[in-house]
């Protein structure tokens, strides 16, 4: 029986979402070792990864539960009573052919970050950038990614995927009370290409860097800067199936 289930993680806790040989820190080990204790030997998919520190309201799994397991209620309980810094939100029973990653058609990213000091208590779940910047001009330059562009200049190698060639539906810049908040919307996103767009989308409205430049980075001419906006900011928010 094939499992949805829609998880919020603090990232803070661990170093990824995706299982490494490296490490026991992830949430992939972390969900898969609670599933084990409760005799359910299955392999979680994610819609995506996020990189160390990156927490999550909205991320979609996968993993298959064996016929003994029904009561999906009591699962929710026992797993979020079990996890530490991983709360599971929604599980739902799904189709065989269900799958978080390909069947995914938006992704939705938010990033939130301060101009004024944060407090001890928020420093793993904000980001803080001091310099004053021009919030007209970090819209327009927000608007540059919008559309279907290849991203190569804009994402940390590693990873291998088949090309680099995203969609970006939406992207958009609003305040809530003391906080900034920038957001993406797209078809899929490369390892911390939206680290990599925040970071220089701030450097244009911070006067640090043109907007011309920026645009021939998108344009894969030249690559101006490779710096990621810090990850303490950013939420998976939201996945659209």
């Amino acid at each position: 029986m094939r499992i949805k289930a829609i998880i919020a993680y603090d990232g803070s806790a661990f170093y990824g979402f995706q299982r490494q040989s490296t490490t026991p820190l992830t949430v992939t080990h972390a969900i898969e070792k609670v599933l084990q204790s409760l005799q359910i030997e299955t392999t979680i998919i994610g819609s995506g990864r996020t990189d160390r520190g990156v927490h999550a309201t909205g991320q979609v799994i996968h993993f298959d539960l064996p016929d003994f397991w029904t009561d999906l209620s009591k699962l929710q309980t026992i797993l979020n009573r079990k996890l530490t810094a991983i709360s599971f939100k929604h599980l739902s029973i799904v189709t065989e052919d269900f799958h978080a990653r390909f069947s995914a058609k938006k992704r939705l990213y938010r990033y939130l970050f301060k101009t004024d000091t944060r407090s001890v208590f928020e420093r793993n779940y904000l980001s803080y950038y001091p310099s004053s910047f021009d919030p007209i001009l970090l819209e327009e330059t927000l608007r540059c990614f919008e559309g279907e562009h290849d991203f190569r200049y804009f994402h940390k190698t590693g990873s291998p995927t088949h090309t680099t060639v995203r969609t970006i539906y939406r992207s958009r810049y609003y305040t809530h009370a003391n906080l900034h908040i920038i957001t993406f919307e797209a078809n899929g996103f490369l390892r911390s290409q939206v680290r990599m767009m925040v970071e220089s989308a701030m450097l244009v409205a911070r006067g640090k860097l043109a907007k011309e430049e920026l645009q021939q980075q998108i344009a894969h001419k030249v690559r101006s800067t490779t710096k990621l906006a810090p990850p303490e900011g950013l939420y998976l928010a939201k996945i659209l199936y």
